[in-house]
Protein backbone atom coordinates (compact mmCIF):
# COMPACT_ATOMS: atom_id res chain seq x y z
CA UNK A 1 0.00 0.00 0.00
CA UNK A 2 1.36 3.24 -0.96
CA UNK A 3 1.56 5.48 2.18
CA UNK A 4 2.09 8.99 -0.11
CA UNK A 5 -1.34 10.71 -0.75
CA UNK A 6 -1.53 11.83 -4.19
CA UNK A 7 -0.92 15.21 -5.64
CA UNK A 8 -4.42 15.64 -6.02
CA UNK A 9 -5.21 14.32 -3.03
CA UNK A 10 -3.00 17.09 -1.01
CA UNK A 11 -4.15 19.63 -3.30
CA UNK A 12 -7.94 18.52 -2.51
CA UNK A 13 -6.35 18.78 1.33
CA UNK A 14 -5.09 22.47 0.71
CA UNK A 15 -9.36 23.10 -0.66
CA UNK A 16 -10.64 21.44 2.33
CA UNK A 17 -8.19 23.48 4.72
CA UNK A 18 -8.92 27.00 2.83
CA UNK A 19 -12.49 26.22 3.50
CA UNK A 20 -12.30 25.67 7.26
CA UNK A 21 -10.01 28.88 7.54
CA UNK A 22 -12.85 30.93 5.89
CA UNK A 23 -16.23 29.80 6.57
CA UNK A 24 -15.24 27.95 10.06
CA UNK A 25 -16.73 30.98 13.07
CA UNK A 26 -13.80 32.07 15.37
CA UNK A 27 -15.82 31.41 18.54
CA UNK A 28 -17.43 28.22 17.25
CA UNK A 29 -13.69 26.92 16.43
CA UNK A 30 -12.85 28.19 19.78
CA UNK A 31 -16.12 26.23 21.19
CA UNK A 32 -15.02 22.90 19.71
CA UNK A 33 -11.40 23.45 20.90
CA UNK A 34 -12.56 23.95 24.62
CA UNK A 35 -14.80 20.74 24.16
CA UNK A 36 -18.12 22.95 24.96
CA UNK A 37 -21.65 22.17 24.13
CA UNK A 38 -23.16 23.77 20.90
CA UNK A 39 -26.58 24.59 20.91
CA UNK A 40 -28.74 23.09 18.59
CA UNK A 41 -28.48 27.04 16.08
CA UNK A 42 -24.64 26.37 15.89
CA UNK A 43 -24.89 22.75 15.12
CA UNK A 44 -27.79 23.07 12.29
CA UNK A 45 -26.13 26.16 10.56
CA UNK A 46 -23.04 25.05 10.60
CA UNK A 47 -24.25 21.73 8.64
CA UNK A 48 -26.34 24.37 6.45
CA UNK A 49 -23.01 25.79 5.58
CA UNK A 50 -21.55 22.45 4.68
CA UNK A 51 -24.59 21.92 2.70
CA UNK A 52 -24.23 24.76 0.55
CA UNK A 53 -20.50 23.75 -0.35
CA UNK A 54 -21.93 20.28 -1.03
CA UNK A 55 -19.97 18.71 1.72
CA UNK A 56 -22.44 17.79 4.47
CA UNK A 57 -22.36 13.90 3.73
CA UNK A 58 -18.70 12.75 2.84
CA UNK A 59 -20.16 9.12 2.62
CA UNK A 60 -23.39 9.44 0.33
CA UNK A 61 -22.79 8.81 -3.51
CA UNK A 62 -23.57 11.73 -5.92
CA UNK A 63 -26.65 10.51 -6.64
CA UNK A 64 -28.24 11.16 -3.56
CA UNK A 65 -26.87 14.34 -2.83
CA UNK A 66 -23.50 13.24 -2.13
CA UNK A 67 -19.84 14.67 -3.18
CA UNK A 68 -19.26 11.00 -4.81
CA UNK A 69 -15.46 11.34 -2.89
CA UNK A 70 -13.33 8.51 -2.73
CA UNK A 71 -12.24 7.00 0.74
CA UNK A 72 -9.25 8.67 1.09
CA UNK A 73 -10.86 12.51 0.25
CA UNK A 74 -13.21 11.32 3.11
CA UNK A 75 -10.47 10.68 5.54
CA UNK A 76 -8.81 14.17 4.29
CA UNK A 77 -11.93 15.94 4.78
CA UNK A 78 -12.80 14.08 8.20
CA UNK A 79 -8.92 14.29 9.22
CA UNK A 80 -9.00 18.31 8.65
CA UNK A 81 -12.39 18.71 10.43
CA UNK A 82 -11.26 17.26 13.48
CA UNK A 83 -8.19 19.37 13.62
CA UNK A 84 -9.26 23.22 12.26
CA UNK A 85 -11.15 22.00 14.96
CA UNK A 86 -15.01 22.59 13.25
CA UNK A 87 -18.32 19.99 14.46
CA UNK A 88 -19.34 17.06 12.42
CA UNK A 89 -21.98 16.61 10.49
CA UNK A 90 -24.34 15.23 12.61
CA UNK A 91 -23.79 11.60 12.44
CA UNK A 92 -27.59 10.28 13.35
CA UNK A 93 -28.10 11.94 9.81
CA UNK A 94 -25.35 11.37 7.44
CA UNK A 95 -23.09 8.55 9.03
CA UNK A 96 -26.04 6.37 9.81
CA UNK A 97 -29.38 6.64 8.90
CA UNK A 98 -28.37 8.47 5.22
CA UNK A 99 -26.41 5.05 4.33
CA UNK A 100 -29.01 2.88 5.89
CA UNK A 101 -31.75 4.88 3.36
CA UNK A 102 -29.61 5.16 0.59
CA UNK A 103 -28.48 0.91 0.57
CA UNK A 104 -32.07 -0.42 1.72
CA UNK A 105 -34.58 2.66 1.27
CA UNK A 106 -37.62 2.87 -1.14
CA UNK A 107 -36.52 5.58 -3.58
CA UNK A 108 -39.38 7.39 -2.26
CA UNK A 109 -38.26 7.75 1.29
CA UNK A 110 -34.52 8.42 -0.44
CA UNK A 111 -36.34 11.34 -1.77
CA UNK A 112 -38.46 12.42 1.36
CA UNK A 113 -36.02 11.91 4.49
CA UNK A 114 -32.57 11.99 2.59
CA UNK A 115 -32.54 16.15 1.51
CA UNK A 116 -33.74 16.87 4.79
CA UNK A 117 -31.16 14.83 6.65
CA UNK A 118 -28.15 16.45 4.93
CA UNK A 119 -29.49 20.29 5.22
CA UNK A 120 -30.72 19.41 9.09
CA UNK A 121 -33.97 20.32 8.57
CA UNK A 122 -35.47 16.87 10.24
CA UNK A 123 -32.80 16.56 13.25
CA UNK A 124 -32.41 12.29 13.85
CA UNK A 125 -31.65 10.33 16.89
CA UNK A 126 -30.80 6.56 17.40
CA UNK A 127 -33.36 4.06 19.06
CA UNK A 128 -31.30 1.34 19.61
CA UNK A 129 -30.63 0.19 23.29
CA UNK A 130 -32.78 -0.45 25.54
CA UNK A 131 -32.74 -1.22 29.54
CA UNK A 132 -32.16 -4.75 28.89
CA UNK A 133 -30.40 -4.49 25.81
CA UNK A 134 -27.29 -2.46 24.97
CA UNK A 135 -24.60 -4.47 24.89
CA UNK A 136 -26.99 -7.26 24.05
CA UNK A 137 -28.87 -5.50 20.91
CA UNK A 138 -30.52 -8.45 19.61
CA UNK A 139 -32.21 -8.52 22.69
CA UNK A 140 -35.05 -5.72 21.77
CA UNK A 141 -38.36 -5.58 23.78
CA UNK A 142 -39.91 -2.89 22.19
CA UNK A 143 -43.01 -4.36 20.34
CA UNK A 144 -44.50 -3.14 17.27
CA UNK A 145 -48.24 -4.89 16.28
CA UNK A 146 -49.24 -4.50 13.02
CA UNK A 147 -52.59 -2.78 12.47
CA UNK A 148 -53.83 -2.22 9.16
CA UNK A 149 -51.71 0.35 7.52
CA UNK A 150 -49.61 1.10 10.86
CA UNK A 151 -47.30 -0.64 13.35
CA UNK A 152 -48.55 0.20 17.11
CA UNK A 153 -45.12 0.98 19.42
CA UNK A 154 -44.65 0.25 23.00
CA UNK A 155 -41.32 0.06 24.79
CA UNK A 156 -38.92 2.29 25.96
CA UNK A 157 -35.12 3.20 25.02
CA UNK A 158 -32.37 4.61 26.74
CA UNK A 159 -29.50 6.67 26.08
CA UNK A 160 -30.47 8.18 23.20
CA UNK A 161 -28.19 10.67 22.04
CA UNK A 162 -29.82 14.36 21.60
CA UNK A 163 -33.23 13.16 21.40
CA UNK A 164 -34.37 16.25 23.61
CA UNK A 165 -32.97 17.96 19.98
CA UNK A 166 -34.63 15.61 17.43
CA UNK A 167 -37.75 15.48 15.05
CA UNK A 168 -37.43 12.30 14.31
CA UNK A 169 -35.89 8.32 15.52
CA UNK A 170 -34.91 5.41 13.86
CA UNK A 171 -35.13 2.65 16.08
CA UNK A 172 -35.05 -1.16 16.09
CA UNK A 173 -38.57 -2.71 17.32
CA UNK A 174 -39.45 -6.64 17.67
CA UNK A 175 -41.95 -7.44 14.92
CA UNK A 176 -42.24 -11.66 15.72
CA UNK A 177 -41.59 -12.27 19.41
CA UNK A 178 -41.77 -16.11 17.93
CA UNK A 179 -38.78 -15.75 15.50
CA UNK A 180 -36.60 -19.13 16.11
CA UNK A 181 -33.42 -16.30 16.39
CA UNK A 182 -33.99 -13.37 18.06
CA UNK A 183 -32.32 -11.56 15.47
CA UNK A 184 -34.80 -12.92 12.76
CA UNK A 185 -37.65 -11.04 14.87
CA UNK A 186 -36.53 -7.36 14.20
CA UNK A 187 -38.08 -4.49 12.10
CA UNK A 188 -36.10 -0.97 11.64
CA UNK A 189 -38.91 2.20 11.90
CA UNK A 190 -38.33 5.43 11.21
CA UNK A 191 -40.58 7.04 14.25
CA UNK A 192 -41.91 10.90 14.26
CA UNK A 193 -40.73 12.01 17.91
CA UNK A 194 -44.06 14.14 17.39
CA UNK A 195 -46.12 11.38 17.78
CA UNK A 196 -48.76 10.85 20.04
CA UNK A 197 -47.28 8.89 22.92
CA UNK A 198 -44.03 9.83 23.07
CA UNK A 199 -42.13 10.90 26.38
CA UNK A 200 -38.38 11.91 25.79
CA UNK A 201 -36.96 12.00 29.53
CA UNK A 202 -33.42 13.32 30.13
CA UNK A 203 -30.48 11.78 31.68
CA UNK A 204 -27.94 13.97 33.32
CA UNK A 205 -24.42 12.58 32.61
CA UNK A 206 -21.09 12.43 34.48
CA UNK A 207 -19.89 15.75 33.64
CA UNK A 208 -22.96 17.45 34.24
CA UNK A 209 -24.55 17.54 30.34
CA UNK A 210 -27.91 16.98 29.16
CA UNK A 211 -26.60 14.48 26.12
CA UNK A 212 -28.76 11.54 26.10
CA UNK A 213 -32.55 10.43 27.33
CA UNK A 214 -34.27 7.95 28.09
CA UNK A 215 -37.82 7.67 25.45
CA UNK A 216 -40.66 5.99 25.88
CA UNK A 217 -43.08 5.02 23.67
CA UNK A 218 -46.62 3.85 24.92
CA UNK A 219 -49.16 2.84 21.96
CA UNK A 220 -47.14 4.95 19.05
CA UNK A 221 -48.85 4.46 15.85
CA UNK A 222 -46.29 4.37 12.92
CA UNK A 223 -47.04 3.92 9.11
CA UNK A 224 -46.35 0.80 7.70
CA UNK A 225 -44.47 2.96 5.25
CA UNK A 226 -41.93 4.21 7.91
CA UNK A 227 -40.51 0.67 7.82
CA UNK A 228 -36.45 0.63 6.32
CA UNK A 229 -37.12 -2.35 3.74
CA UNK A 230 -38.56 -5.90 4.89
CA UNK A 231 -40.40 -6.67 8.02
CA UNK A 232 -37.87 -8.89 10.25
CA UNK A 233 -34.95 -7.80 8.84
CA UNK A 234 -34.19 -4.93 10.56
CA UNK A 235 -31.18 -6.77 12.15
CA UNK A 236 -29.44 -6.46 8.65
CA UNK A 237 -29.83 -3.05 8.31
CA UNK A 238 -28.49 -2.48 11.77
CA UNK A 239 -25.41 -4.43 11.46
CA UNK A 240 -25.06 -2.26 8.07
CA UNK A 241 -25.53 0.99 10.03
CA UNK A 242 -23.03 0.42 13.24
CA UNK A 243 -20.09 -1.28 10.78
CA UNK A 244 -20.38 2.54 9.66
CA UNK A 245 -20.41 4.13 12.39
CA UNK A 246 -17.57 1.98 13.92
CA UNK A 247 -15.88 2.72 10.83
CA UNK A 248 -16.08 6.85 11.46
CA UNK A 249 -15.91 6.36 15.36
CA UNK A 250 -11.98 5.94 15.39
CA UNK A 251 -11.81 10.02 15.07
CA UNK A 252 -8.43 10.15 15.12
CA UNK A 253 -8.51 13.58 13.99
CA UNK A 254 -9.89 14.17 17.44
CA UNK A 255 -7.13 12.28 19.19
CA UNK A 256 -4.38 14.30 17.20
CA UNK A 257 -5.69 17.75 18.28
CA UNK A 258 -5.85 16.82 21.62
CA UNK A 259 -2.18 15.83 21.37
CA UNK A 260 -1.36 18.68 19.77
CA UNK A 261 -3.29 20.39 22.93
CA UNK A 262 -1.11 17.88 25.13
CA UNK A 263 2.37 19.79 23.29
CA UNK A 264 1.21 23.65 23.90
CA UNK A 265 0.04 23.13 27.86
CA UNK A 266 3.72 21.33 27.84
CA UNK A 267 5.55 24.30 27.19
CA UNK A 268 4.20 25.99 30.63
CA UNK A 269 5.71 23.12 32.49
CA UNK A 270 8.77 22.43 34.48
CA UNK A 271 11.71 20.75 31.76
CA UNK A 272 11.32 17.26 33.16
CA UNK A 273 7.58 17.27 33.15
CA UNK A 274 6.99 18.64 29.71
CA UNK A 275 9.84 15.87 29.17
CA UNK A 276 7.18 13.17 29.96
CA UNK A 277 4.16 14.16 28.85
CA UNK A 278 6.20 14.71 25.07
CA UNK A 279 7.19 11.24 24.97
CA UNK A 280 4.10 9.89 26.13
CA UNK A 281 2.53 12.09 23.63
CA UNK A 282 4.78 10.42 20.96
CA UNK A 283 3.78 7.01 21.99
CA UNK A 284 0.41 7.77 21.21
CA UNK A 285 1.03 9.79 18.00
CA UNK A 286 3.03 6.68 16.69
CA UNK A 287 -0.22 4.55 17.24
CA UNK A 288 -2.52 6.98 15.78
CA UNK A 289 -0.22 6.92 12.34
CA UNK A 290 -1.03 2.89 12.62
CA UNK A 291 -4.29 3.14 13.07
CA UNK A 292 -4.90 5.96 10.40
CA UNK A 293 -2.98 3.39 7.89
CA UNK A 294 -5.66 0.93 9.19
CA UNK A 295 -8.89 2.86 8.74
CA UNK A 296 -7.69 3.79 4.81
CA UNK A 297 -7.45 -0.07 4.32
CA UNK A 298 -11.03 -0.39 5.82
CA UNK A 299 -12.33 2.43 4.11
CA UNK A 300 -10.80 1.25 0.41
CA UNK A 301 -12.60 -1.83 0.78
CA UNK A 302 -16.03 -1.03 1.93
CA UNK A 303 -18.77 -2.37 0.15
CA UNK A 304 -22.34 -0.39 0.06
CA UNK A 305 -25.10 -2.34 1.57
CA UNK A 306 -22.38 -4.99 3.27
CA UNK A 307 -21.25 -5.18 7.21
CA UNK A 308 -17.20 -4.85 7.28
CA UNK A 309 -16.63 -6.73 10.69
CA UNK A 310 -12.99 -5.68 10.80
CA UNK A 311 -14.79 -1.87 11.48
CA UNK A 312 -14.78 -2.95 15.21
CA UNK A 313 -10.62 -2.81 14.86
CA UNK A 314 -11.04 0.81 14.43
CA UNK A 315 -13.93 1.85 17.24
CA UNK A 316 -11.38 -0.41 19.91
CA UNK A 317 -8.59 1.16 18.78
CA UNK A 318 -9.75 4.62 18.15
CA UNK A 319 -11.60 4.89 21.39
CA UNK A 320 -8.48 3.61 23.51
CA UNK A 321 -6.18 6.20 21.93
CA UNK A 322 -8.81 9.02 22.47
CA UNK A 323 -9.38 7.79 25.69
CA UNK A 324 -5.67 7.57 25.97
CA UNK A 325 -4.81 11.20 24.84
CA UNK A 326 -7.71 12.75 27.38
CA UNK A 327 -6.16 11.22 30.39
CA UNK A 328 -2.73 12.69 28.69
CA UNK A 329 -4.06 15.94 28.35
CA UNK A 330 -5.85 16.04 31.86
CA UNK A 331 -2.84 15.41 33.66
CA UNK A 332 -0.52 18.19 31.28
CA UNK A 333 -3.47 20.40 32.45
CA UNK A 334 -3.24 19.92 35.86
CA UNK A 335 -6.01 22.35 37.79
CA UNK A 336 -6.93 23.89 34.68
CA UNK A 337 -8.18 20.90 33.30
CA UNK A 338 -11.48 21.12 36.33
CA UNK A 339 -12.78 24.72 34.45
CA UNK A 340 -15.84 23.33 33.48
CA UNK A 341 -18.42 25.38 31.19
CA UNK A 342 -22.11 24.24 30.95
CA UNK A 343 -24.51 25.44 28.35
CA UNK A 344 -25.70 28.71 30.20
CA UNK A 345 -22.41 29.59 31.26
CA UNK A 346 -19.13 32.30 29.91
CA UNK A 347 -16.45 30.27 27.95
CA UNK A 348 -13.92 28.77 30.54
CA UNK A 349 -10.37 28.20 29.80
CA UNK A 350 -10.10 23.94 29.29
CA UNK A 351 -12.27 21.37 29.78
CA UNK A 352 -10.11 18.68 29.69
CA UNK A 353 -11.82 17.02 33.09
CA UNK A 354 -15.06 17.01 31.09
CA UNK A 355 -13.47 15.60 28.09
CA UNK A 356 -12.29 12.78 29.87
CA UNK A 357 -15.16 11.87 31.73
CA UNK A 358 -17.44 12.05 28.28
CA UNK A 359 -14.85 9.38 26.95
CA UNK A 360 -14.79 7.13 29.54
CA UNK A 361 -18.49 5.46 28.01
CA UNK A 362 -16.58 5.67 24.61
CA UNK A 363 -15.95 1.64 25.26
CA UNK A 364 -19.84 1.03 25.64
CA UNK A 365 -20.89 2.98 23.37
CA UNK A 366 -21.39 2.32 19.32
CA UNK A 367 -20.84 -1.36 20.75
CA UNK A 368 -18.73 -2.38 23.73
CA UNK A 369 -15.61 -3.50 23.28
CA UNK A 370 -15.91 -7.19 24.68
CA UNK A 371 -18.62 -7.38 21.97
CA UNK A 372 -16.61 -5.85 19.52
CA UNK A 373 -13.46 -8.20 20.64
CA UNK A 374 -16.44 -11.03 19.67
CA UNK A 375 -16.96 -9.11 16.49
CA UNK A 376 -13.64 -9.67 15.19
CA UNK A 377 -13.19 -13.14 16.67
CA UNK A 378 -16.24 -14.57 14.56
CA UNK A 379 -15.79 -12.51 11.56
CA UNK A 380 -12.23 -11.78 11.11
CA UNK A 381 -10.62 -15.10 12.76
CA UNK A 382 -13.19 -17.29 11.99
CA UNK A 383 -13.09 -18.51 16.08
Amino acid sequence: MDLNFTAEETAFRAEVRAFLKGALPDDLRRKVEDGRALSKDEVVGWQRTLNARGWATPSWPKEWGGPGWTPVQRHIFMDELHQAPAPEPLSFNVAMLGPVLIAFGSDAQKARFLPRAANLDDWWAQGFSEPGAGSDLANVKTTAVRDGDVYVVDGQKMWQGMGHRADWMFTLVRTDPAAPKKQGGISFLLIDLKSPGVTVRPIITIDGRHEVNEVFLDGVRVPVENRIGEENQGWTYAKYLLSNERTGIARIGMAKRLIARIKRLAADLPAAEAGRALDKAAAIEAELKALEITQLRVLAAQKPGVADPRSSILKIRGVELRQAASELLLKTAGPRAFAFAYEDEPEAPLEAASNYFTLRAGSIYGGATEVQKNILATGVLGL
